[in-house]
């Protein structure tokens, strides 16, 4: 299990050979927004990374990473293990006075990696890509219920007391509801009851 996913460019910077790098992750540990981060995975996450040089000091990354990342079911708040599968492709630039590595837009709308230390942890890379190819929602069963909006009762687990406090009233009728009913100012119709119409 390695600790951070590291690949070594030196020797690819020095003879253009191609660079690999694979292992497994519990955890990725990045910044963002200056605040460190970690994005901690269920199972073991499988990565496989190679670089190929193209001129000057550009090199393409490709690969693949296969993270299971937590998710909260968007109704009951559930854990939801959601497995992904990301194919990687991303151009790079070796940059000496870059400090930290950080993705950067290419005027032709591209995004890439820029990095300064030829030991390049690609720990930040790895965890922007999957935050971006997460779901922005999920649910942990396309039948969940929710929760109760009085109590915080998990419905999946059966009804709340809260359920059975709701008043269900019998339509009659005239005008839909039973006079003096809670109900009946939401009535549409109930405002045509005054209404003198002419005679055609």
């Amino acid at each position: 299990m390695s600790d951070s996913p590291l690949i070594h460019l030196g020797s690819l910077m020095r003879s253009s050979e191609d660079a690999h790098a694979e292992g497994q992750l519990d955890r990725l540990n990045y910044e963002q927004g200056g605040q460190p981060q970690t994005l901690t995975f269920p199972e073991p996450a499988p990565y496989e990374i190679s670089v190929n040089p193209l001129s000057g000091n550009e090199m393409y990354l490709q690969g693949s990473f296969e993270p299971t990342v937590m998710m909260d079911c968007a109704r009951c708040l559930r854990d939801v293990e959601v497995p992904l599968s990301l194919t990687l492709g991303t151009l790079m630039r070796y940059e000496p006075s870059a400090d930290a590595p950080y993705l950067e837009e290419a005027e032709t709308g591209e995004e890439v990696l820029v990095f300064g230390d030829p030991t390049l942890d690609l720990s930040g890379y790895l965890a922007e890509m999957t935050l971006m190819a997460a779901p922005l929602s999920v649910l942990h069963d396309p039948e969940c219920k929710g929760l109760c909006q009085v109590c915080g009762h998990d419905l999946n687990d059966g009804p709340c007391e809260h359920m059975a406090a709701v008043p269900v009233e019998e339509i009659d009728d005239d005008l839909g509801v039973p006079h003096g009913s809670g109900h009946a100012k939401q009535n549409p119709f109930a405002g045509l009851r005054d209404l003198n119409l002419p005679e055609e």
